[in-house]
């Protein structure tokens, strides 16, 4: 339902802003390629050094038969850029929305106060909001392509139902974990229209 909402507004911006050369980029996160998490992102140009990026990603499928990584997230972020934007150096202030299904997943890995291997024997499932700060740099590669980096840290409220399995329904508990550090990390293949 919250789908049908965002979908006509991002295209209400993209159609009612006067599109013109470098005022609209499209890109996907090659990290996000790289786990194969379909994703998309479209950034609008808004003043002369302003955009707004909106990017999305979904993972719709298991991992393997006895794991679950499962999630969809959208993160719009406004760009203050330094220089002219899509080029060189740029500060974001991005939020985050999801919902996500894990689980399954063998690992020991404890960071900045989350325990990841508790997806190890148990599922995960719930929906997550955060909000955060980030830097970037867009390389530009020639006429239309650019390659950016950008690294974000912030906050995440995650709350959520445990299951006693992967596969299983039956729901043991439930619970909420605050999260502070990196909220946003790209590798970003850009074409600026």
């Amino acid at each position: 339902m919250k789908l049908k909402f965002y979908i006509p507004l991002l295209l209400g911006i993209l159609f009612s802003a006067n599109v013109k050369a470098q005022d609209v980029a499209i890109k996907t996160n090659l990290l996000y390629d790289a786990t194969a998490t379909v994703n998309l992102g479209v950034e609008v140009g808004l003043a002369p050094k302003w955009t707004l990026d909106i990017s999305g990603n979904i993972n719709a499928w298991n991992v393997k038969e006895e794991a679950r990584w499962r999630h969809w997230l959208a993160q719009p972020e406004a760009r203050y850029w330094f220089c002219d934007r899509f080029s060189r150096h740029f500060i974001g202030f991005h939020a985050i929305g999801g919902q996500y299904n894990v689980g399954g997943i063998e690992n020991n890995i404890s960071f900045l106060g989350s325990d990841f291997s508790n997806l190890s024997e148990k599922r995960y499932q719930g929906w997550a909001v955060g909000a955060g700060v980030a830097y970037g740099y867009a390389f530009i590669l020639g006429k239309h392509w650019n390659l950016e980096l950008e690294l974000g840290v912030g906050y995440a409220y995650f709350n959520y139902d445990i299951f006693s399995c992967t596969g299983c329904g039956k729901r043991v508990g439930a619970g909420d974990h605050n999260y502070f550090g990196p909220t946003k990390a790209a590798i970003n293949l850009v074409y600026v229209f």
